[in-house]
């Protein structure tokens, strides 16, 4: 009796190594692995292993090895002495043969595609978060620009005060042309005659 209050005071503490508390699973450990009736495998290896395949059968060199291989079995299965050969006229298993080939192509294809769809998708979304992001950008510098127009409007620009002094410069040559200046009284000038 000693032994099993012993025991669930360590438990308690935290000192046990059991991962069980009174019949209830420690919910701050994890589970032990259970074991597994059917085999585990990794979904993105298949698809990486149907992608190359649907890479493959979509290029030239498989169109041409595809052909050499049906040429070379119709004319060996043709000219071939009648002991050697394997399949005779009708060509039925090189008719299963392509059959087998294409029904296990089609879904790899598929599977294939469907991947590239999801990287396609996921691109995407990413350009259409960074064309809002650009907009977003671009309005507030639209903004920002017409903001800082505004404040220059009120603000004395070199071209302006330039423009400024030149007509000030005009107006004062022609006051100097109606009202030419005279010399001032009692100038040096008279004194000399």
């Amino acid at each position: 009796m000693a032994d099993r209050t012993d025991e669930r005071e360590r438990t308690r503490a935290g000192a046990g190594t059991s991962t069980v508390v009174r019949g209830r699973a420690r919910l701050d450990q994890p589970r032990a692995p259970r074991p597994r009736l059917l085999p585990e495998y990794d979904p993105e290896a298949f698809g990486r292993f149907s992608e190359r395949i649907a890479r493959f059968l979509g290029t030239g060199r498989f169109i041409v090895w595809m052909t050499l291989i049906i040429i070379l079995w119709v004319v060996w299965n043709i000219f071939a002495p009648a002991d050697v050969r394997f399949d005779e006229y009708p060509f039925i298993f090189l008719t299963l043969a392509l059959s087998l080939q294409a029904s296990y192509a089609a879904p790899l294809i598929l599977l294939a595609q469907n991947r590239q769809d999801d990287r396609d998708r996921v691109n995407l979304e990413q350009d259409r978060k960074q064309n809002e992001r650009s907009i977003a950008d671009t309005e507030y510098l639209t903004r920002e620009i017409a903001a800082l127009r505004m404040g220059l409007g009120e603000v004395a620009t070199r071209d302006w005060i330039r423009s400024e002094l030149q007509d000030l410069m005009k107006e004062m040559e022609e006051r100097r042309v109606v009202f030419p200046v005279e010399p001032p009284y009692g100038s040096d000038e008279s004194d000399r005659r």
